[in-house]
């Protein structure tokens, strides 16, 4: 026993890779994290990415799990096209796949053992059809021999195989249920039930299957409406709280949910239906504070937003409100322009200072007070040096005006000297001619 804790304890299920990485990848499947020391997104990744590489190791996967310094070895990230931290990757032969899910440790392995595997896997039975059908909500399935439209499965499965898996099957593997206009075909069966896929109606096989890769009705959350807008649909939630029974709040939700099950014919290829738990994300999305219950609409490749202009009471109401909405009728808010972008700057910035200050008060008052107060301080001695500044320069003016005075004029001593010199002069020339006065009579 000690000898085996002793071998768990030195086994590597997350190598360090370096530039060798390169060339020595080749002949393996590889699921690399790439990361940065700094990041703290990364730092959070790291636990859950060693619980992915022991459960990978104890699986017997052929998968390897690895991870790389993006800014040690930037050339090879570059490469392999990172250009964020933390970047996941599945890395088979000359293909690299992108994980776009969330980052935990189930959704993160389901990831590489799909990617890994086939690319299109054959149900060669009822059974084996049951069974798989079971394990997934959203099945995929081609049936037929050989044809253009199975090389365009094939073409599609390899870029989405990242989000879904991808069957095959003979007409006789299918349940009796399914009745199928013509072979071969794309099926994909979800909801209870199934649907053909249509080249006239539903237009290119690639953006079908995108859009038919989600259930009718979703659990929707912040990952989810962002993987949403690659399908182009417009999302109509019903925005509750599912811990709130009440009878507004579980009315909403049937409300949406019988939308979506009763109208797929007439909106699935234009409306994606749900619920979101809490206003708290679609607040910080339309920078508005929405009281719950309520339904509202996105349209995730604009930024706009539709709020019924009135109670939605029923089905037939929730339908009249979205056919306002593809006529054009309903006001349409939000948006992507430069009012809206401003607009956002101010709300990121409000709600980032906000943040600070609810989760840790002294670290917002260091952060926001120790530059305002070092800019205070700036604006004060500024200002106290133009008014010190002036005062002097007053100060200058008098005492240059005074010294000129004084020069003119001189001091009381010498204008009283000169006073009396003035006096002495007027006093001799008086003499003089007393004088001369004198002399004449003589």
């Amino acid at each position: 026993a000690m000898v085996a804790v002793a071998l768990a304890s030195d086994a590597v299920f997350v190598e360090d890779l370096d530039e060798s990485f390169k060339e020595n990848r080749k002949d393996d499947i590889w699921l690399v994290d790439f990361y940065a020391p700094w990041c703290g997104h990364c730092k959070k990744l790291e636990p859950v990415w060693n619980e992915v590489g022991i459960e990978m190791k104890n699986m017997g996967s052929p998968v390897k799990v690895g991870k790389m310094d993006a800014t040690s070895f930037s050339s090879i990230a570059s490469e392999f096209g990172v250009r964020g931290y933390p970047t996941i990757k599945l890395l088979k032969g000359d293909l690299a796949y992108n994980y776009r899910g969330p980052r935990t440790k189930d959704d993160i392995i389901e990831f590489a053992n799909r990617v890994a595997g086939p690319l299109i896997r054959p149900l060669p039975s009822q059974h084996m059809f049951e069974h798989v059908q079971k394990r997934h909500r959203v099945l995929f399935v081609y049936v037929g021999g050989e044809s253009p439209l199975k090389e365009k499965y094939i073409e599609v499965a390899s870029e989405l195989i990242v989000y879904t898996y991808f069957f095959s099957a003979s007409e006789d593997v299918l349940p009796e249920y399914v009745t199928l206009p013509e072979l071969p075909a794309v099926v994909v069966f979800k909801d209870g039930t199934y649907f053909v896929y249509d080249e006239y109606e539903d237009g290119d096989l690639s953006s079908w299957i995108n859009r038919e890769r989600f259930q009718g009705y979703l659990n929707v959350d912040g990952f989810t409406l962002y993987e949403l807008g690659d399908t182009g649909k417009l999302v109509a939630i019903a925005v509750i709280d599912d811990k709130n029974s009440s009878v507004e709040h579980t009315r909403l939700k049937s409300i949406i949910q019988e939308v979506a099950r009763d109208y797929r014919d007439h909106f699935h290829r234009d409306f994606q239906f749900g619920h979101m738990d809490g206003n708290d994300y679609i607040n910080s999305l339309l920078m508005d504070d929405l009281t719950i219950p309520t339904i509202v609409v996105l349209n995730t490749s604009n930024q706009q937003y539709f709020l019924p202009d009135r109670h939605i009471e029923n089905t037939e109401d929730m339908v009249q409100f979205i056919n306002d909405i593809l006529d054009g009728t309903a006001e349409a808010q939000g948006g992507d322009g430069v009012l809206q972008r401003i607009k956002r700057i101010i709300y990121d910035a409000k709600s980032t200072v906000v943040s600070v200050f609810k989760s840790s008060p002294l670290l917002g008052c260091f952060l926001f007070g120790l530059p305002l107060g070092v800019i205070s301080i700036m604006c004060y001695g500024i200002c106290t040096a133009d008014t010190d500044g002036g005062v002097d320069e007053h100060e200058g003016a008098k005492k240059e005006n005074s010294d000129r005075e004084l020069t003119d004029e001189g001091s009381e001593e010498e204008q009283e000297e000169e006073k009396n010199g003035k006096y002495t002069e007027l006093s001799d020339g008086d003499l003089k001619q007393k004088d001369l006065l004198e002399k004449k009579k003589d």
